[in-house]
Parts: C-alpha cells; sequence; structure tokens
C-alpha cells in the first residue's frame, strides 16, 4: 500500500466521512495547525444567528474544511493535477481567513462598511508567507514544495484577482463554488431548516471544463440543468429566511449600533475606563477616529494605513471578546446607549418588527428621520433595515451549460426558472423597534402611518 492511499478521516455532520489522503492531508495541516486558521474554531459561520435559530452554533473553522473537501472533490472530478489541486484546496482553506468576531456583523462598525473582511485577508495570507513557514511546509512535502510564487497564485484566487487558469479559481470563487456548494448545506443543517439541501453529489457528477469565450471554466454538462435549479432556488431561500431573517439581522444592527457608541465614547467615557486600556477598547478608539476621518473624506492609503496599524488587534478578536465586552457592559449600572444595547443583547430583549414596502422607501426613510428628530429616538431605538439581494448574475458571471451536442451556452437558455430569476434584485424592508419605546403612543401612529400607503 502506498502512502497515497492512507486517509486521514473527519467526520462531519454534513458531508459524512471526508476522506483526506495522506498527501492531501500534509498538504492542508500546515495551515490548518496555525493560530490563524484555529482561531476560526470561535468565530460563528451565521453571526447572531444562533440567537433565532439555536443550532446555528457551527464556525468558520467547520465551513473551510468542509469547503476545502469539496474544492479537491471537485478538482478531482475535472481531472485537474495534483499541483493544481493542492493549490485550489489550500485556497479553499484559507478563503475566510479574515473574518473577525461574528462574521460580516463585525463589519457594519466601519463607515459605509468600507472594511470587510476580506481587506484584513492579505494581513492573515501575509503571516504564511515566510521563509521559516516555507521551510516545514517543504519538509513535510517533499514532492508538493509551495513556493511564493505558488502562494502568490493562492492570494490571487482567494481576493480574485485574474488568474491565468480561470478554472481553478472558479472552484474558489464562482457561482458554482466550493464556498456556495458548502455553506448552503452546512447552514441548512445547522439551522435545522430544509431550504439549503440540494444533490451535491449529482452536482459534482454533472460537472466539468467548458470552453469559453474566457477560456476554460467550472461549467455542467446538460444533465445537470435541473440540481442547479434546486441549487439556486435552496441559495434564494436560505437568503430570504436565514441569513436575511428579520430577528437575526435585528440583533446583528443592534450589535453595531453597540460597536459604533462604544468605539464613539470608550476614549473619555468614565464608565468605560477599564475597557478602554483593553485590546478590543485600543481597536475600538482607532475605529472611531478611522471613521471620523474617512466619512469626510475617504481615500485608500487612510484604509491601508488603518489596516496595518490595527492588524495585530484584530488578528486576536474572536466572538468571546464581544461577548466578553456585552457582559461587561450589561452589569454598568447607566443609561449610556452602548449600555443599553448590551442589556438588550446580553438579555435577549427582542426588537419588534415591521415589515414596510420598499416602493416607498424614500418616503419611509425621511418620515421615520423627521419623527426620530422631532421625538428624540436614537438610531438604536428605531432601525430601517434594508435586505437586498440577488440570487443569480447571469450578465455578469453566468453559469456554463455544455449541451448532447458539446455547444456551451449560459444556463439561462436552458432554464425558464433561473432565466425568470437572473438579475433580479429582490428587496424587503422593515422597522426594528425598541420594545421599551414600541407601546408609546406617537410610534405606534408612525408605525400605522409607514404601513400605509398615505405617507
Amino acid at each position: 500500500m502506498t502512502t497515497n492511499n492512507i486517509f486521514h478521516v473527519i467526520k462531519d455532520p454534513v458531508h459524512g466521512t471526508m476522506q483526506f489522503t495522506s498527501t492531501e492531508d500534509t498538504w492542508v495541516k500546515p495551515f490548518i495547525d496555525s493560530d490563524n486558521f484555529q482561531r476560526l474554531r470561535h468565530i460563528k459561520q451565521l453571526g447572531m444567528g444562533d440567537f433565532i435559530f439555536p443550532g446555528a452554533v457551527h464556525t468558520r473553522f467547520n465551513h473551510c474544511l468542509g469547503c476545502s473537501y469539496v474544492g479537491s472533490q471537485i478538482a478531482q472530478k475535472i481531472g485537474l493535477a495534483d499541483e493544481e489541486r493542492q493549490l485550489v484546496m489550500i485556497a479553499c482553506l484559507l478563503h475566510d481567513i479574515g473574518h473577525g468576531p461574528f462574521s460580516h456583523a463585525f463589519e457594519g462598525m466601519f463607515h459605509e462598511k468600507c472594511i470587510r473582511h476580506e481587506d484584513w485577508t492579505p494581513y492573515f495570507l501575509h503571516d504564511y508567507g515566510t521563509k521559516t513557514f516555507f521551510q516545514h511546509y517543504n519538509k513535510l512535502n517533499p514532492r508538493y514544495h509551495l513556493t511564493e510564487e505558488k502562494f502568490h497564485d493562492i492570494a490571487d484566487m482567494i481576493m480574485h484577482k485574474p488568474f491565468a487558469k480561470r478554472v481553478l479559481a472558479d472552484i474558489v470563487s464562482s457561482q458554482l463554488d466550493a464556498d456556495r456548494l458548502d455553506y448552503l448545506l452546512r447552514d441548512s443543517h445547522f439551522c435545522g431548516v430544509k431550504y439549503g439541501e440540494f444533490d451535491f453529489r449529482w452536482m459534482l457528477h454533472c460537472m466539468a471544463i467548458v470552453e469559453t469565450n474566457e477560456g476554460e471554466r467550472l461549467g455542467i454538462t446538460h444533465k445537470g440543468i435541473g440540481v442547479v435549479e434546486h441549487y439556486l432556488m435552496a441559495r434564494r431561500l436560505m437568503t430570504r429566511n436565514i441569513y436575511h431573517s428579520q430577528k437575526k439581522l435585528a440583533f446583528e444592527a443592534l450589535l453595531v449600533q453597540l460597536l459604533i457608541h462604544l468605539a464613539e465614547s470608550v476614549d473619555q467615557y468614565p464608565a468605560f475606563e477599564t475597557i478602554r486600556t483593553s485590546r478590543l477598547g485600543q481597536f475600538l478608539i482607532s475605529a472611531n477616529r478611522f471613521n471620523q476621518r474617512v466619512s469626510s473624506s475617504y481615500s485608500e492609503s487612510l484604509k491601508r494605513e488603518f489596516l496595518e496599524e490595527n492588524y495585530q488587534n484584530y488578528k486576536a478578536f474572536c466572538d468571546y471578546d464581544v461577548f466578553a465586552l456585552i457582559k461587561q457592559l450589561a452589569e454598568i449600572n447607566d443609561t449610556h446607549p452602548a449600555v443599553q444595547i448590551a442589556l438588550r443583547l446580553h438579555h435577549r430583549k427582542m426588537p419588534k418588527i415591521f415589515r414596510l414596502d420598499f416602493a416607498h422607501l424614500a418616503k419611509l426613510k425621511s418620515e421615520l428621520r423627521q419623527f426620530k428628530t422631532k421625538h428624540e429616538i436614537q438610531e438604536w431605538q428605531m432601525m430601517l433595515i434594508e435586505t437586498p439581494h440577488r440570487s443569480y448574475s447571469g450578465e455578469d458571471d453566468p453559469i456554463y451549460v455544455m449541451n448532447e451536442k458539446n455547444v456551451i451556452q449560459p444556463i439561462g437558455q436552458y432554464s425558464f426558472m433561473i432565466n425568470a430569476i437572473s438579475d433580479k434584485l429582490e428587496h424587503v424592508v422593515f422597522l426594528a423597534v425598541d420594545k421599551m419605546i414600541v407601546e408609546n403612543k406617537h410610534v405606534i401612529s408612525l408605525i400605522k402611518k409607514l404601513q400605509g400607503t398615505d405617507i
């Protein structure tokens, strides 16, 4: 028996028995064992989703392992060489390395979300690009050395930069990528719903390399049209019912408001003295200064300066740091907004949700703004939340199908359903109102007005 036939097995609730050959194991294990990757064990995949779906306590760590496994399965199915499969598996493994506490929710504290997890990713990747790491890695992988050039290719795939062999990048990031194929199944499983389920094994069976005007791309044979329809509808339903769950988004919006209010006050407010000297406190002070500067004059140099100065703090954060902060704030007897929000999060005091009509969005915003000013209501007490989403982008990056005669066309040419949802932006708008004011007669009157059409 060759060493390549010895399997390392990970039992996974979504994919069952994930088998990695000893060779594949040594490709990814040096990264998995690193502190930067182990940090992902403590960052939940769905932010505050478990406040609504109690089972949704799975992490970015689980998802990244699953993504690497799915990437390997796709690479084998379409016949990539071992060296290419190695790059794909590493890129899939590290694609979410830049996430902060509560995943996407943490990004909301920055002005117009101008700093996202992708902006931190190059700094995490740079930590691996050292002579010491390469020496350690190549000692374990004498047949499959990792060079600076190869690691640069991995980074390009993760960061969506132009890549010579597009089909490799498609496995990492596209409308058929390993990321989506894993997270739909995984999030559906842990939330206890069926929305995200589709026949992954049949999808894999139907995958193929297709020749397009852009070169070789990851596509499917005509036998896979049905499963792609199922998969895209699963993505739409998961977005509408799970990722954009109104109660989940309301809690995450409260978390963002807490971080913003705390960032604005922690530098001087007496009750926050112990927070001010903490790692997270120092990060919030820096973030507030950054927000003030970019709100008047945004520049890439300001953004880069903030990232470089704060990376060492950022990479130490996980969900536990924010939970500890919420608990600490909730124990302070104070009327400060950060304390009041912390009390609601700590005791799960959910805002009241009111669905509104997107067609009247501009009027809704104007009416709400005037009402808040007149009645001195703070943003966190009445939050207007928009959730636009697009299930499939047929124009920008279509999924290609190879039919029985080897003719290759976008899937919208073959599927009425996919053509119908292609490039359609769906909107949901709702108002999240703090329960402490929801019974106020003026608030009741406003909500009735906003839910009508006579505004």
